[in-house]
């Protein structure tokens, strides 16, 4: 065997369709395009969404909503979870990259601490928000919230 040999499987290549090569190829006259209409036309081309004339899905379902770009998502972390850091790990300074240390958050995050959950341990915690409760159970074990 060798490359001189080598062909493509039986039935894996068919041939080309020569449309517009005269009558006698079976695609002349109107090369299987129909009779007149916009699609019979050199340069045509349907616009995105076109449902044949029914009204379109986009124009059919109604707008809804507004996307606030002054919004500033926060990722939250409950006061449980900081617990079982303290006591898996033995942290009680919590800081914004000892928070992405332990993969709680990405780069760019903004932190909101949350009130979910028992704190047993006295921590210091820094962060960019703080919900009522999570501030009054760190307090409540001599700890610290720190608001940047």
């Amino acid at each position: 065997m060798d490359l001189s040999n080598l062909k493509p499987a039986k039935g894996s290549v068919r041939k080309r369709k020569r449309i517009g090569r005269g009558s006698g190829s079976g695609h002349g006259g109107t090369s299987t395009r129909g009779h007149k209409g916009a699609q019979s036309r050199s340069g045509y081309s349907q616009k995105r969404g076109f449902e044949g004339g029914q009204m379109p899905l986009y124009r059919r379902v109604p707008k809804g909503g507004f996307k606030n770009i002054n919004r500033i998502e926060y990722v939250g972390i409950n006061i449980d979870r900081i617990q079982k850091l303290h006591d898996e790990k033995g942290i009680n300074v919590f800081t914004i990259d000892t928070f992405r240390e332990n993969g709680l958050v990405s780069k760019n995050d903004f932190i909101k601490i949350l009130g979910r959950g028992e704190l047993s341990a006295k921590v210091e915690v820094t962060a960019h928000a703080f919900s009522e409760t999570a501030v009054k159970a760190i307090e409540a074990n001599g700890g610290v919230a720190t608001k940047i």
